[in-house]
């Protein structure tokens, strides 16, 4: 395991390029397994979540091969329709490949799926929404020797999926990426209402076009999928990281620097921008050169909604404020002056990490699990803190690079499986932040 040893309260400078959308990437693996020939894709992130993704997909016979800027892979043959419990219980994302299996084999065997550990995200929809495309599905419960109660799922299609209407009982962004790439692949037409549209779906509902399925409604909440039985190669350009750009704009907020973010269009962060110029942050947009400034300004400053009522911020499915940057939006509050309310609706451990700001000496009331009152300025000192998931790990080093002193954030594989290098990258831009492992030996990349 290894640990970042940040000092902080040190401004910044310069460019940072977003790279791919992590959580389009990792839908366009389990696609990739709907056709035998070759699928080719651009501008992916170099992250451990991406990485386990590819070790599935070779595991159940996809020939992988990755250079500078592409990955490449080829599921001539698919050899087992099982996924191995230890690479299924380290990533949520697992599940999308019981859509493209059922569709090759007309069966799939799936370990609880693992993922950050942010509150109960439940399965129901999944299962509901193969189960209307034809598939059957039992849950067994098995007990390893010295080991906890592990569920499996093995669903079953003999007869191959089949189009159908389907109505999502949660506008999932999972469920909607399983129901369209099972649908890509199933006789007749689907009909999915209640669909998750953020931009990566959008993005998955583009390949699957490019392989020869025909869906209409890309970017609303109800999709009609017509689907292919003879699903072709593909390459493929992912979007950039918008959540990654909102983590950047977050970290120059935080530490008072101008930072310009490149690769990136601001057209798809409309809500992001309005929110975070809600705690005083101004940004400069450039949609025509993909590119967002953050100006170096003095003192954020909240602002209060009409009548001087105190401001709430919320998320919402798309397109709402993203679940994913309510971690960072938290950080960038306790550094503006004024009070506001973060309820966070969709998941009841996200806030869990609030417990370490206190400890920096942010002034923060955790009202429940989705709700905590933030009241700012707080100048935040050191600390030695653990990165309990991705995004509020990556909020945790804003917070260390804002505060005064030597911070140690341990755990960073939690920021590893979301943030290509993001320790070389702040270096650049000036931050000083050491990778070591908890043995003590500082480098630079592990």
């Amino acid at each position: 395991m290894s640990e970042f040893v940040v000092e902080g309260r040190h401004t910044l400078s310069g460019s940072v390029n977003v790279t791919g959308n992590k959580n389009e990437a990792l839908p366009l693996v389990a696609a990739a397994l709907l056709t035998d020939k070759p699928v080719t894709l651009h501008n992916i992130p170099d992250i451990e979540d991406f990485r386990t993704m590819l070790r599935i997909a070779r595991h159940l016979g996809a020939h992988v091969s990755r250079e500078e800027g592409q990955t490449r892979i080829t599921a001539e043959r698919i050899t087992t329709s099982t996924i191995p419990l230890e690479l299924s219980g380290r990533i949520r994302a697992s599940i999308l490949f019981a859509s493209a299996l059922l569709a090759r084999t007309g069966k799939a065997v799936i370990p609880q799926p693992g993922g950050d550990a942010i509150g109960r995200r439940r399965l129901d929809t999944h299962f509901l929404v193969l189960e209307a495309l034809g598939a059957r599905v039992k849950v067994a419960r098995t007990h390893p020797r010295g080991g906890s109660t592990r569920t499996v799922f093995t669903l079953s299609a003999p007869r191959g999926l089949r189009g159908a209407p389907i109505l999502l009982d949660e506008a999932s962004v999972t469920a909607t990426e399983n129901a369209v790439i099972a649908a890509a692949a199933a006789r007749g037409k689907s009909e999915i209402a209640n669909a998750a549209s953020e931009p990566h779906v959008q993005g998955l509902c583009r390949f699957l076009c490019k392989a020869g399925a025909h869906i209409t409604g890309i970017g609303s909440n109800m999709l009609t999928v017509e689907g292919t039985d003879a699903p072709g190669g593909v390459e493929h350009v992912v979007s950039g990281d918008y959540i990654e750009a909102g983590s950047f704009i977050g970290l120059a907020a935080a530490t008072g620097s101008e930072i310009e973010i490149t690769n990136i269009d601001p057209r798809t962060m409309r809500m992001i921008l309005f929110q975070f110029s809600r705690v005083g942050v101004a940004v400069e947009p450039d949609p025509e050169r993909r590119r967002i400034k953050v100006p170096a300004r003095g003192q954020l400053t909240m602002r209060t909604d009409l009548g001087g009522a105190i401001a709430a911020f919320e998320d919402s499915p798309w397109p709402g404020f993203p679940a994913d940057l309510v971690s960072i939006l938290l950080v960038v509050a306790t550094q503006s002056k004024g009070t506001c309310l973060i309820h966070e609706k969709m998941f009841e451990a996200r806030l869990f990490f609030v417990d370490k700001l206190l400890a920096m000496g942010a002034r923060i009331v955790l009202c429940d699990p989705h709700r905590a009152v933030v009241v700012g300025p707080s100048p935040l000192h050191a600390s030695t803190l653990s990165s309990p998931d991705i995004r509020a790990g990556m909020a945790l080093l804003i917070a260390s690079l804002a505060a005064e002193g030597e911070s140690v954030i341990q755990n960073i594989g939690q920021i590893d499986r979301g943030y290509e290098n993001i320790d070389g990258r702040l270096r650049a831009l000036g931050a000083r932040i050491t990778r070591r492992s908890n043995r003590g030996d500082c480098h630079d990349h592990c």
